[in-house]
């Protein structure tokens, strides 16, 4: 069997190409394989969990494919990384479609609340949240001032700025995994971190250098 450096996850649900470019881009001695085999997402080094569309969707394709406990397991036991729905789907429900996620985190996915869409001169912010905005590293669930934050944010600037597309956001029972915040009125989980694994609500791939900073730590991460 050929060696699989990154398997990134395919459910028919993920903008794998750019995804799996950006990878190759930084890490151009490495194998990435775009897979819905689940034998290879168990057999790679590393696995990227990328998703973007509905929660219900994104579900069903999962276990159509027959990719849920291969899915869990590389979460549980190798270099993980979840990518927007690739983040969701590790909690437990999502208000969205009144969808049971994968488990793997105790809380909730929840959409921005309508009544709270406005900035502090009251103007209306739209939904989904679309664009750049800026991540805050975080440490313990705390505003990270120190150089105390992750390894995935080694050599990227506190207050960075990312690109999103997402009307949901995490919100993690336990406080102790949050690994980055951003604000949207209100500060929201951009990103967790417990043990083998980080994931992001956020799109590196398209989050220009700083993005590319990121996929580069991840292929080098060594949990």
């Amino acid at each position: 069997m050929t060696k699989i450096d990154i398997a990134v996850v395919d459910y028919g649900m993920g903008n794998l190409r750019s995804v799996s470019k950006a990878l190759e881009h930084v890490a151009s001695a490495k194998t990435v394989l775009v897979t819905s085999n689940p034998e290879d997402i168990l057999n790679a080094e590393r696995v990227v969990f990328p998703g973007q569309g509905a929660m219900p969707d994104c579900i069903r394709e999962l276990d159509v494919r027959g990719l849920r406990e291969s899915v869990k397991h590389a979460a549980r036991n190798k270099p993980f990384l979840g990518i927007c729905i690739g983040l969701q789907m590790l909690f437990e429900h999502s208000e969205e479609g009144n969808t049971s996620g994968l488990g793997l985190f105790k809380g909730n996915v929840k959409r921005f609340a309508a009544a709270d869409m406005h900035d502090a001169d009251g103007q209306k912010l739209k939904v989904p949240h679309m664009g750049w905005n800026q991540v805050y590293q975080t440490q313990s669930g705390q505003v990270n001032a120190a150089n105390t934050a992750h390894e995935l944010w080694k050599d990227i600037d506190n207050a960075a700025r990312f690109y999103y597309v997402h009307s949901y956001y995490v919100q993690p029972d336990d406080a102790r995994i949050i690994a980055g915040y951003s604000e949207y009125p209100s500060l929201f989980t951009s990103a967790i971190a417990q043990d083998n694994l980080f994931a992001v609500q956020f799109h590196p791939e398209k989050s220009a250098n700083a993005g590319l900073q990121m996929l580069s730590n991840f292929v080098n991460w060594q949990p």
